[in-house]
């Protein structure tokens, strides 16, 4: 056999024999990565009757929270009857969140979970915020009536679903409930269901979405908290992993090189606008107040809208394109007439398919 046919022949096989056992690999981690899913979105196995106990799995309900990127910006402090929550700045992402403001509503979002999670257990949290200490959120807990609420029930349910919807309208008694649970002291909501109000929005998102791509840093750095497989995924137990938003997944080597050539501007623009066109609703939350106390309060608006919502059957993701670009988050504040006030988070929502889930790291890694 002549040299040259022989080392193409070998280069094939090598590729064939490769793709083979990545596919086997692949294969065999969806598998595991799929009983880390079980495991990591359910409720609650019997309990020792411990305090302790109960405060751990108190923070394990917490770490079910959204939380921008995944990145999972929390620390948790159990003491006695009490729990208390501080930043992870190690974790925060100076690109997209400068100011850290997602940082400080997913620790909201954390907060709220444990709200509902505590009266199933019979117990009854109370949160207090203190913007001037490390240990920013303290929950302290008293007695009450067990109580499993549906927001309760919902909480291994609820997922950012990043995907086209079905275009089905919600009913009137959705947004009314909806409406109601998204508000708060220094926290207001507005809902938008009407064609030209989401084509408008839609617009906002698109120009923050296209201000985001041509800045390398957030390129950079939302590349960094991508998971192209379920090996990465479980290794990290963090980040935004492909297949939950519905895109295919890649060995580590090239899923970069497929980042970098089809995370395109038009490419992304257009998915965006399906997915807008397709919900039925977008909801705005407005803090009266810019600061890490109101940021917080509305982190946890937002998780009793996910929570309700998952309840009351409906997908929902954040397209937060339109708040995270300053010039872009006045303009749309112009649109809403809300003054000076700021536009925290930015959701649509509506009916959809169910995606795989995101992983949290373990609890033990979370606790100091």
């Amino acid at each position: 056999m002549k040299r040259r046919k022989f080392i193409t022949i070998a280069g094939v096989g090598t590729i064939a024999v490769g793709g083979l056992t990545y596919f086997l690999n692949d294969s065999y981690q969806n598998q595991k990565y799929k009983e880390r899913i079980i495991d990591t979105w359910r409720h609650s196995s019997k309990l020792n009757g411990s305090n302790k106990a109960l405060m751990v799995e108190l923070v394990r309900y917490a770490t079910l929270a959204a939380n921008s990127h995944n990145t999972q910006p929390w620390h948790f402090k159990i003491g006695n009857k009490k729990i208390t929550i501080s930043p992870d700045f190690t974790r925060r992402c100076s690109a997209v969140d400068p100011d850290d403001h997602h940082l400080y509503a997913s620790l909201g979002c954390a907060a709220e979970n444990v709200v509902h999670a505590a009266r199933a257990f019979g117990l009854e949290a109370n949160v207090s915020i203190h913007n001037d200490l490390e240990e920013v959120i303290q929950i302290d807990f008293e007695p009450t009536s067990s109580n499993q609420s549906d927001l309760f029930l919902a909480i291994p349910k609820r997922q950012c679903t990043r995907a086209p919807y079905d275009s089905t309208k919600a009913s009137p008694q959705q947004l009314k409930a909806l409406e109601t649970i998204a508000q708060d002291t220094g926290i207001s909501s507005q809902i938008f269901t009407d064609k030209t109000d989401l084509e408008t929005i839609l617009e906002f998102v698109v120009a923050g979405n296209t201000d985001q791509m041509r800045d390398e840093a957030f390129v950079r750095e939302l590349k960094d908290w991508l998971r192209f497989n379920p090996y990465s995924a479980m290794k990290h137990g963090d980040g935004l992993y492909t297949a939950t938003s519905g895109n295919p997944t890649f060995p580590g080597f090239v899923g970069g090189l497929f980042f970098d050539l089809a995370f395109k501007e038009k490419t992304e623009n257009d998915k965006y606008r399906d997915q807008i066109r397709s919900s039925a609703g977008v909801i705005a939350f407005v803090s009266e107040q810019d600061d890490i106390d109101h940021w917080i309060k509305a982190g946890r608006c937002y998780q009793r809208f996910a929570l309700q919502a998952t309840a009351l059957g409906l997908k929902h993701s954040f397209v937060n394109q339109a708040v995270e670009v300053p010039k872009v988050r006045a303009q749309l504040a112009n649109y809403l007439n809300i003054g000076n006030r700021r536009t925290d988070l930015l959701i649509r929502f509506g009916h959809g398919a169910e995606l795989p889930k995101s992983l949290r790291r373990p609890v033990s890694e979370v606790i100091i």
